[in-house]
């Protein structure tokens, strides 16, 4: 417990069940080969959970003194976040929702 070290991201605009597909890539691997699985995954949630990823490593050497050659991907989860409501006008005087979810992201790497 003591070599984890964490990043945090609140409040990302992407829905939570789009950004799990993409934490299911990387959970438990080595953050070299994370890096590498993001960098070519076409998927908007790559690009977001590759941030956060990158935050965890430097976090791991600047904070802790982590050699990086060691840090796997111990955790990753993403939560539901706060959900914007919109209306679009409809027919008929009617109004029709939008919902616009968003995420939080917690990325633990450790040796």
């Amino acid at each position: 417990m003591a070599n984890e070290v964490s990043a945090i991201l609140k409040g990302v605009r992407i829905s939570p069940q789009k950004a799990r597909l993409v934490a299911n890539l990387i959970r438990g691997k080595k953050v070299d080969n994370a890096l590498n699985i993001l960098n070519f995954s076409p998927k908007k949630g790559a690009e977001i959970i590759k941030r956060v990823v990158e935050s965890a490593i430097a976090n791991a050497e600047n904070n802790n003194g982590a050699d990086i050659d060691e840090l796997k991907i111990k955790t990753i989860y993403i939560n539901k976040g706060t959900v914007l409501k919109r209306i679009r006008a409809q027919s008929k005087g009617r109004a029709g929702k939008i919902i616009k979810p968003t995420s939080h992201i917690t990325v633990i790497v450790g040796s």
